[in-house]
């Protein structure tokens, strides 16, 4: 029996939780789905992307076997690659179809999903694109004047990163978002029902610094701790397809740690995380540090990610950085502190930290001083030299060691006016923060760079690897 091949046509600006429901509803009718997506010439005003862009949203859906631009009269089309069956959404039954007619000539069918859209992409452009200040990213020109910075420098210091050869360590995260439809309110008990529409995943937690290490031309070792599963399984395709060399060991006795997010219309609904937080073994700490001791041969930077999940136990950071520096290696570290306990102050010495306020009030235990003196107290406690301190919307405060305070303390504001997703913000500033360090910049140039990367971050939906050519397109306008 041959094959039945089911076809389905659009524009597909804007591939929505409307559009899965009609491809999995396609997907289930045959046994090979086609997807053709409108030129932009067939479209027309139809058309808010342009066509090769809506091409590769549709081919990289798992639902499509073969995707493709049409440029010619779907009847032609029809009559040229003769599907099984046409499939179009529940609002044209009513409507004159000129598929059916080409469809009867060979006993093809037309049918009409049952998963019809309640919202358009037009809707969702309009929301997301259209009512935003696209260009939003302004640079923070009198602190840049303040600090003797220019355009100019920032470009060579972002040149220098392709020499710069980075180790990240820390607990590895897959971020799962499933989209989900809401169905209404339980009869039983109050209780909101939805069904899942699709999921994407992103890697996340150190995985997504060294991600964005090797997007800003880096050369990256990466060494953590997976599970015996399909998260980890996962990980190591999309480190490896980023580009990252990675040494993930396993930890048999732990699942990968993942973080699913169930989103109903632009909103978190649920967070489940499955994860142990129980710090790993004597025996695979002593694996982690001859591991790195031989991914840090020849590193500039050696950054600490620590999400507080059990891969950094307080002695294996303490030798890890007697070991860095004695090599004369750069020292950054983050250790987050949202829905679960950290310490920023237990990575002492370092020559860059940048907590949150909330984390440095934590490792402090202090909640009366202001963030200047709170800056100096964590700098002063952890011996390190460069604090940047993290301030949500209101930006970043930059403290820096006695012999660089020719400006004591100073601040940058959020430079993005219009942030559309906060997720990953502060590891981009982590280490584009760190980079700019290990490629001769100072602090306030250091701090400068960090905050335009974070903008960067923000500007788009998805905690997705950075690339270069982004913060040089930020610089150039």
């Amino acid at each position: 029996m041959s094959a039945e091949v089911v076809l389905v046509t659009g524009n597909f600006n804007v591939l929505h939780p409307g559009h899965m429901r009609f491809l999995r509803f396609a997907r289930e009718c045959g046994d090979r789905l086609l997807v053709g997506v409108n030129s932009d010439k067939i479209a027309g005003k139809g058309a808010y992307i342009a066509e090769n862009l809506r091409l590769d949203g549709v081919k990289n859906n798992t639902l499509v076997d073969e995707a493709f631009l049409i440029d010619e009269e779907i009847t032609d089309l029809i009559a040229r690659i003769r599907p099984s069956i046409v499939i179009k959404g529940k609002e044209y039954e009513y409507a004159f179809n000129a598929e059916l007619k080409a469809l009867e000539h060979y006993g093809g069918r037309l049918l009409f999903s049952s998963g019809e859209t309640t919202f358009s992409s037009a809707d969702l452009l309009s929301k997301e694109l259209f009512q935003t200040k696209l260009k939003s990213i302004n640079l923070p020109v009198n602190y840049m004047q303040r600090h003797g910075i220019d355009v100019p420098r920032l470009n060579g210091l972002l040149q220098n990163f392709s020499s710069i050869k980075v180790c990240v360590i820390g607990d590895l995260i897959i971020d799962e978002y499933i989209s989900c439809q809401p169905l209404g309110m339980s009869q039983e008990d109050p209780t909101i029902v939805v069904t899942p529409l699709g999921s994407t995943h992103f890697i996340g937690g150190a995985g997504i610094v060294a991600a964005h290490a090797v997007g800003m031309g880096a050369q990256v070792q990466f060494v953590s701790v997976v599970g015996t599963d399909v998260s980890g399984d996962l990980a190591k395709q999309k480190l490896a397809s980023e580009g990252v060399t990675a040494h993930l060991l396993v930890d048999e006795n732990r699942p990968t740690t993942l973080k699913q997010r169930f989103r109903c219309k632009g909103k978190t609904l649920l967070r489940v995380s499955h994860l142990h937080q129980s710090a790993v073994s004597i025996q695979l700490q002593a694996r982690l540090l001859e591991q790195i001791e031989d991914a840090i041969v020849g590193v500039d930077i050696l950054v600490f990610s620590d999400f507080n999940y059990g891969c950094l136990p307080q002695p294996l950071v303490e030798q890890i950085t007697v070991m860095a520096k004695s090599k004369g290696i750069l020292l950054a570290a983050d250790s987050q502190s949202s829905s679960q306990l950290g310490d920023i102050g237990r990575f002492q010495g370092m020559d860059l930290l940048t907590p949150t306020e909330h984390e440095a009030r934590l490792a402090l235990r202090n909640r009366e001083d202001g963030l200047v003196v709170l800056a100096e107290r964590l700098r002063s406690q952890s011996c390190a030299r460069n604090v940047i301190l993290k301030m949500g919307e209101e930006g970043i405060l930059i403290h820096p060691d006695i012999e660089t305070k020719n400006q004591m303390t100073d601040k940058i504001g959020a430079l993005n006016t219009a942030p559309q997703d906060v997720a990953g913000a502060g590891d981009s500033l982590l280490i584009t923060s760190a980079l700019a360090l290990a490629s001769g910049g100072n602090i306030w140039e250091a701090a400068c760079m960090g905050s335009l990367s974070a903008a960067v971050q923000v500007g788009r939906i998805g905690n997705k690897p950075l690339r270069i050519n982004e913060l040089m397109s930020e610089l150039e306008t």
